[in-house]
């Protein structure tokens, strides 16, 4: 028997017999590399779309979401990590195989299964599979992600995903390395492939005070997003909590927020919003061109929708993203 190297993320792991690679998940068992939660979810729930957050993808609807244990990032500031930093025998799991997941997700009246709460990266051949099933029944598939994955099995599992929330922690690879254990770069290169494959991306950055929140590199980042992604690719501004190893710092301002939309603004991106606060006007769906309010959320809730045939209905702006 020998070690194995894992060729799913950038960190490589070469794992020795009975060993695990850092996502505590993938083992070397007799020489082969196993994803040992493959067919067992921890964490099984019904979610509207806008929680993953997906603002511009079939608002108001019903996403399955899905998660097993492990994650190859370790951010002290993670909001899952009861299950996302613990070993498979340390959490409960539901033998849940791929087809039984999509048809789990069409009994309960989805429109989508998100690969959520930890990430997908990890648990990619189940995710894999799943999205595969999933399209069978004609459900839609999301992933929502820190996008830590090599080029390769990224571009093989965005042939079978619809729509993608990718978290970029910050335009800083020293906060990448200090704070989550890994690097910037991998993921700048996933958020560019996944769009360039033709998923409905949108891109969620965390503020946390004092660690990412500096004004030039907020700017930094949208500037990075428009000319990598485009304009029109959504962005979410998100509070950070007090939360796992990060418990000295405080709950982000709503001055550093409303900053963040205004740099996102005046650099040139379409649809900013602000999440983890409760604000109708920053959660809220605006057409580019006219202003017009086209989408108004009480946080997971849709209140109006004015979207018809993907377009603006006073000035025929062709809006981006999925609509019903």
């Amino acid at each position: 028997m020998s070690a194995v190297q894992c060729e799913l993320c950038p960190k490589g792991c070469i794992i020795k017999p009975g060993q695990s690679g850092d996502c505590r998940i993938r083992v070397n068992i007799d020489g082969e590399l196993h994803a040992v939660t493959y067919g067992y979810p921890c964490s099984l729930h019904i979610d509207p779309v806008e929680k993953k957050p997906m603002f511009h993808f079939y608002p108001g609807s019903r996403a399955f979401s899905v998660a097993t244990v492990g994650c190859n990032l370790h951010c002290r500031n993670c909001q899952n990590w009861e299950i996302s930093q613990a070993f498979p025998n340390q959490i409960p799991a539901y033998h849940v195989p791929p087809a039984m997941l999509a048809k789990l997700a069409k009994s309960k009246r989805c429109k989508s299964v998100a690969y959520t709460y930890t990430d997908p990266a990890v648990f990619y051949e189940y995710a894999f599979d799943s999205c595969v099933e999933a399209h069978k029944l004609g459900l839609k598939n999301i992933l929502v992600t820190a996008g830590y994955f090599n080029k390769g099995p990224l571009r093989e599992l965005c042939k079978h995903v619809d729509g993608a929330n990718i978290d970029l922690k910050a335009f800083s690879d020293k906060f990448y390395r200090e704070v989550c254990g890994a690097t910037l770069k991998p993921v700048l290169d996933s958020l560019a492939e996944a769009k360039k494959c033709g998923v409905m991306v949108e891109v969620t950055n965390l503020l946390i005070p004092t660690l990412n929140d500096d004004e030039k590199m907020i700017r930094a980042l949208c500037k990075w997003v428009k000319a990598n992604m485009g304009k029109e690719t959504p962005v979410h501004f998100s509070r950070f909590f007090p939360n796992y190893r990060m418990r000295n710092l405080p709950p982000t301002s709503l001055k550093k927020l409303d900053l963040a939309k205004k740099i996102a603004q005046a650099e040139g991106l379409q649809y900013i919003y602000i999440g983890n606060v409760m604000d109708e006007a920053a959660e809220s769906t605006y057409c580019p061109k006219c202003r017009e309010m086209l989408i108004k959320r009480r946080r997971y809730r849709i209140l109006l929708n004015k979207i018809y045939n993907n377009k603006c209905p006073n000035c025929k702006t062709e809006i981006y993203g999925k609509w019903q």
